[in-house]
């Protein structure tokens, strides 16, 4: 596929500019929230001054383990909801509101939360409201980064949301970090200044949501296609009457054709159109992407990663390393700067699916590495660690690093990019919140699940998720294409036919090798080369 970026079309080279990637930023924006509750929350809620003010020093261990337990299922469930309510915001108001609306509740959330001096019940509250917030931004945000974004360049707009998450995450850290350091445990503001920096990232993501532009599609839907063609406009740079704005304008009215059939015969309205996509569940290609969603998000939580977070202090604390807290940001800059270099330079250039199966794969044999060195070495409960015993620690904190690296540039963010690619316009905003539901529930699996796998297997957690990274290799090899560059208009063509199973085909299945690329030359016209054949017809001239 090579490592350039690959172009659906000629694309103007003012296409490319500051404005795209200045609203992607603003957009991509809302995954500081949850980026940062991810790092802070856990050790917070256990602090000396969290548990007096709130009455959890006095429960028993059941209690505490049960109320930590809740505080973050709760958070979890929430988001799961906020997913499921996105999708109607989304087609009711627009993508705009939707957000407008995820920033004001969880604004709302973070304020009880600070707010609150001895009832754990507002704490509840709080992370009810922030999950809700979250899980509309989740729906929302790759979707319409990946609508509102270039094909060249799609990549690196979506993954911004990778990377704005990335970034919350190592904020939340080193805000915990300067707190541990430089505050008195026991006082409220070791718990409180936490929970308020909250409002930071909740804050400027409210502020940019009112500087949003509307996506053009739901404007031309709604009638006002000139105000669709000055975003349009502004974000291309080019005048309205430049080919390529034409040819855009007419990918979109095509889209709204489509919309118009998946509700036809359904009634109007949310309620049509939700019984529509019910209706275009029948074609099997469809479904077929639905379930590789869900499949995504659960291989991506089931990477190992947890355990990693779990053992990587009890490793770094047996080796010698005083200062544990210290390592684990550093594992977290491993991460983070993996992204960031990734999703900035490397994913319109290397693709989706490579990089995937290489980070699954090197995942899996960290994972190998450190699982056999906690049953060897039992750097978690032995006293004194011989010579041989430490230098394995050496290699096994090395091996952490080496994890946190490669799987920034796989499962770590890959499968928002592409759940947030695979999908026809028409059903865009039902599979963003399915998106959005899958990461949770499979989140919430996780974290249910982890405990209970600990108590019973032990080191073989480590086994269990490198077997787990071997399945991610294989289920990618077999059912993910390479979605770079490619129109999401084409990607009805790219998941039909023969090659559904059979992805390392692509490169027979699509440009420059196969199929002709979709027709844009008639403004208001974006038909497919294959518009009325049936799914087995799409890839006649590419058998293999």
């Amino acid at each position: 596929m090579g490592f350039k970026i690959i172009e659906d079309r000629p694309t103007p080279p003012a296409v490319y500019n500051w404005r795209v990637y200045t609203m992607g930023c603003c957009i991509a924006f809302g995954a500081l929230t949850f980026g940062y509750d991810a790092a802070f929350i856990g050790t917070t809620i256990t602090r000396p001054g969290f548990t007096a003010a709130f009455g959890i020093d006095k429960m028993t261990a059941s209690q505490k383990t049960s109320n930590s337990a809740n505080l973050t299922s709760s958070f979890t469930a929430a988001c799961f909801f906020g997913a499921v309510f996105a999708w109607p915001m989304m087609e009711a108001w627009g993508r705009r509101p939707a957000l407008q609306v995820s920033a004001a509740i969880f604004n709302i959330g973070a304020i009880i939360m600070t707010a609150a001096s001895h009832q754990l019940s507002m704490i509840y509250a709080g992370r009810v409201l922030t999950g809700l917030g979250v899980g509309i931004i989740t729906a929302v945000v790759p979707s319409f980064l990946a609508e509102l974004s270039p094909p060249p360049i799609r990549g690196v707009l979506t993954g911004l949301f990778e990377i704005a998450y990335q970034i919350g995450n190592l904020v939340g850290f080193w805000i915990n970090y300067g707190v541990t350091h430089t505050i008195d445990l026991h006082s409220s503001k070791s718990y409180r200044i936490p929970l308020a920096v909250q409002l930071i990232p909740g804050g400027l993501f409210a502020i940019g949501c009112l500087f949003f532009k509307e996506s053009p599609m739901l404007l031309v839907k709604r009638g006002k296609e000139e105000e669709a063609i000055k975003i349009l406009e502004w974000l291309r740079m080019l005048p309205g009457d430049h080919q390529y704005i034409q040819e855009e304008l007419g990918m979109i009215h095509a889209r709204i054709e489509e919309e118009n059939k998946v509700s036809g015969g359904e009634g109007k309205g949310i309620k049509g159109y939700f019984l529509g996509c019910l209706r275009e569940m029948k074609v099997s290609s469809i479904r077929h992407r639905f379930v590789l969603v869900m499949g995504m998000m659960f291989l991506q939580n089931f990477s190992g990663a947890i355990t990693i977070n779990y053992y990587s202090p009890s490793i770094f604390k047996a080796i010698g390393l005083t200062d544990v807290t210290l390592w684990t940001g550093i594992y977290g800059l491993f991460k983070a700067g993996g992204s960031i270099v990734f999703f900035i330079w490397g994913i319109d250039r290397f693709g989706r699916r490579n990089p995937w199966m290489l980070s699954a794969g090197l995942c899996g044999l960290c994972l190998i590495y450190l699982g056999t060195y906690i049953k060897v070495g039992h750097p978690g409960t032995a006293t004194i660690l011989s010579e041989s015993t430490k230098k394995g620690g050496n290699a096994a904190t090395a091996f952490i690093m080496i994890f946190g690296l490669v799987w920034s540039f796989g499962g770590n963010g890959l499968p928002w990019i592409v759940s947030a690619e695979i999908f026809p316009v028409r059903l865009r905003s039902l599979a963003g919140a399915w998106a959005g539901c899958g990461q949770w529930l499979a989140s919430f699996a996780a974290t249910q699940a982890f405990p209970k796998m600990l108590i019973k297997m032990d080191w073989g957690v480590f086994i269990f998720f490198a077997g787990v990274c071997a399945a991610t290799v294989f289920f990618t090899f077999i059912w993910i294409p390479d979605t770079k560059g490619i129109p999401i208009e084409a990607m009805d063509v790219l998941f039909s036919g023969p090659s559904k199973h059979s992805q390392w085909r692509q490169k027979k299945v699509y440009p420059p090798d196969g199929i002709p690329p979709l027709d844009f030359n008639l403004p208001h016209q974006a038909h497919t080369p294959y518009e009325g054949k049936k799914e087995d017809d799409y890839f006649e001239h590419a058998a293999v």
